[in-house]
């Protein structure tokens, strides 16, 4: 079994799992909020997260860690401290591996030595450190500022990257390379991304709308989720990652694949992978970008496998997070199955009040959406460039 300890997160819900849910259940919450400055002349919808009572970096590292994304990594990983500490006093430092996704990792400290350079300061001074954008720069940041020693690496895969990270994470645990592993992913908002998904034509005009017949895009967004795993629980606040699927249809660079054959593969190897039939999982929480062609066949996807779950696309309340996505969504079905945070089993509403009527039924989650009775599973699908598939499956154990 593969034990995933309270998870620490922050994202535009809130800082930490108390306010996460606040905000996830709150009927009236819109947390993203409309900013300027992104793109020329356009005002946009953004999963920004909250600023206050943030904690600093531990002294002493090298200025290579000191980027936005991991002050805000930092923010997750100190909501389980006590968690890591006591992984490291029952395996041992050298035990405890991470592995973290990015796609931003710290490249937007770089801008002003990349500005400095095209303005005639000699490379030599610009102040740019390759350090600073590694996409293992989460992961080594972490691994120094919780003085471990096991395996650290990152992961990039876009939207499935923190998904994956969990996948390695059991897949390491399975191997015995280690005995407990900090897994998710960390992203923050970034010039880059939103000039890269503007090119794309994918940014929404406005709040996105997954499923609906007037979607147009989507929303960016920052987050950071991390997990403790373990093949044995550290204490009593766990829930199992019972099963997972990944793969690539490689359709095309950035269109996910109409037919959704490579989602319906990965939704049915994580069914398998954990021995349980579609009639088992209660909920689904969806990829739901607002984007024509995702929602399209993601629709034709679930379809195919889970018809009868109720699904939503969360996304609507923290923005796409790019690479952390994959890690939040999962820390929202940690939260979400939990009888200790969400003893009613209530489900998040979709806010879909007009399902595209041109797409294949899928069940929608409402305000009076529950959990059936019995034990309680949760499924995440996180897609990406590339024809890059996942699934996860978490909840009680058997």
């Amino acid at each position: 079994m593969i034990y995933l300890h309270r998870p620490g997160l922050i994202s535009a819900l809130g800082n930490g799992t108390a306010a996460t849910l606040a905000t996830l259940y709150d009927p009236a919450a819109q947390p993203l909020i409309d900013e300027d400055g992104w793109l020329p002349g356009r005002r946009l919808a953004v999963g920004r997260c909250p600023a206050h009572d943030w904690q600093p970096l531990p002294a002493g590292l090298p200025p290579a860690y000191h980027t936005a994304n991991n002050r805000l990594l930092w923010q997750a990983l100190c909501q389980m401290a006590p968690t890591i500490r006591a992984a490291v006093a029952r395996f041992g430092a050298e035990r405890v591996a991470v592995v973290l996704g990015t796609s931003t990792s710290g490249g937007d400290a770089n801008r002003a030595a990349l500005t400095a350079h095209a303005h005639g300061t000699p490379w030599a001074e610009a102040g740019f450190s390759v350090a600073k954008q590694r996409m293992s720069a989460p992961a080594d940041f972490t691994a120094a500022a919780c003085r471990l020693r096991g395996p650290a690496y990152g992961i990039s895969t876009a939207c499935t990257s923190g998904a994956r990270a969990l996948i390695s994470a059991a897949r390491l645990l399975g191997s015995g390379a280690a005995d407990a592993v900090i897994c998710g992913g960390v992203d923050t908002l970034s010039a880059l991304t939103m000039h890269g998904f503007a090119a794309l034509e994918l940014l929404s005009a406005a709040r996105a709308r997954p499923f609906a017949a007037a979607r147009d895009g989507i929303n960016i967004g920052e987050a950071a989720a991390v997990f403790v795993a373990s093949r044995a629980p550290l204490d009593d606040d766990t829930q199992l990652l019972c099963g997972y699927g990944a793969g690539s249809d490689a359709y095309h660079m950035s269109s996910p694949r109409p037919d959704g054959a490579g989602a319906i593969a990965a939704i049915r190897a994580a069914l398998d992978h954990a021995g349980l039939a579609p009639e088992n999982i209660g909920w689904l929480n969806l990829h739901g970008t607002g984007t024509v062609q995702n929602d399209r066949m993601e629709a034709h996807a679930v379809a195919a496998t889970l018809p009868h779950t109720a699904c939503t696309p969360t996304k609507t309340l923290t923005g796409h997070t790019l690479a952390a996505a994959g890690a939040l969504e999962a820390a929202l079905c940690w939260l979400v199955t939990s009888r200790r945070d969400n003893p009613d089993g209530r489900l998040p509403d979709a806010r879909c009040p007009a399902y595209d009527p041109a797409l294949p039924p899928i069940r929608l989650s409402d305000g009076n959406s529950r959990f059936p009775v019995g034990r309680r599973l949760a499924l995440s699908t996180s897609f990406a460039f590339g024809g890059n598939n996942t699934a996860l499956i978490i909840g009680a154990g058997a």
